[in-house]
């Protein structure tokens, strides 16, 4: 019992860290990714 606890104890947190900076980056990565897309129309319409 004393393993399991010492285990989660030692990756608990960088999978809480990983998760919680995923979480963080997804919607800039969203924002971005929306970005290019209207630059790409924008630089079609000018053609």
């Amino acid at each position: 019992m004393e393993q399991i606890l010492s285990q989660i104890g030692n990756f608990g947190f960088p999978i809480i860290l990983s998760m919680y900076l995923l979480i963080r980056i997804e919607s800039k990565i969203e924002t971005l990714a929306n970005t290019i897309t209207h630059l790409s129309q924008v630089l079609e319409s000018r053609e």
